[in-house]
């Protein structure tokens, strides 16, 4: 499963599931490009942790709903480690707010799909030019994605279920150049996403009703990310993988 002195670019890498996979991906011997958006103590935290275990990591600062700071992001990548970019983990998302239908105008739902669906895709875009036989990408679908979410996650659903169809799209198309595409379907996992959408008596049910008995730890998401980075994964491509601890079976 070695990644040892590859290049790895984590978009939202400085907390929750990103710092994990920022983490775990430096730890198999990457060296890691840490994006963050407006936080940089938390960019700097993730990377001095990661050269605390012996790592190499830098941080980059940027929006990548914004072109600009995508292409920055890039640029700063190839001038910290040199033209080769093998892995590329579209982390950036999320909820926004519980909204239902007559809450939303077009505006607002056109804001979760570019937050979720055209990030992966600016950053995608973006990255693949510098990739070469070998390299992989794996982006971030959701449980959302396969069963429509909770209350007021229409539009996060939807977005989800999107990009879980890129990835089967990509998988295609950059197959024959030898580079993989897949992507995750978390459940529950403890993160700061359900400590400020999700209500503490639901999470209770949820991990109760969920085989395992608990919730999920962004840890264990890291450890799929590095296995589908490494060639251990060489024949795995445009799958979207449930890890929820046998609440969905998809």
């Amino acid at each position: 499963m070695s990644i040892k002195n590859k290049v790895a670019v984590v978009t939202g890498g400085a907390r929750d599931i990103g710092r994990a996979v920022s983490e775990m991906l430096a730890a198999q011997g990457a060296r890691v490009v840490v994006n963050y958006r407006s936080n940089p103590e938390a960019g700097k935290a993730t990377v001095a942790a990661i050269k605390k275990a012996g790592g190499e990591a830098v941080a980059v600062k940027g929006d990548m709903t914004v072109q600009e700071d995508v292409e920055n992001l890039v640029a700063k990548t190839v001038e910290a480690y040199g033209d080769t970019i093998d892995i590329l983990v579209n982390v950036v998302g999320g909820l926004v707010a519980r909204k239902t239908l007559a809450e939303m105008d077009a505006d607002w739902f056109e804001w979760v799909m570019r937050l979720n669906v055209t990030s992966t895709f600016m950053v995608t875009k973006a990255v693949v030019p510098h990739m070469s036989e070998g390299g992989s990408i794996i982006n971030f679908s959701s449980q959302a994605g396969r069963d429509g979410g909770g209350p007021g996650a229409s539009a996060y659903a939807t977005s989800k279920g999107a990009i879980m169809t890129f990835t089967r799209g990509l998988a295609k198309e950059l197959g024959p150049a030898g580079i993989r595409v897949n992507s995750l379907c978390p459940g529950m996992i403890a993160t700061t996403f359900h400590d400020t959408f999700t209500k503490d008596e639901v999470r209770t049910n949820v991990a109760a009703a969920t085989p395992l008995r608990r919730e999920g730890k962004a840890g264990e998401i890291a450890d799929l990310v590095a296995y589908l980075a490494s060639p251990a994964a060489s024949f795995v491509t445009g799958a979207n993988i449930d890890i929820n601890g046998g609440m969905l079976f998809s």
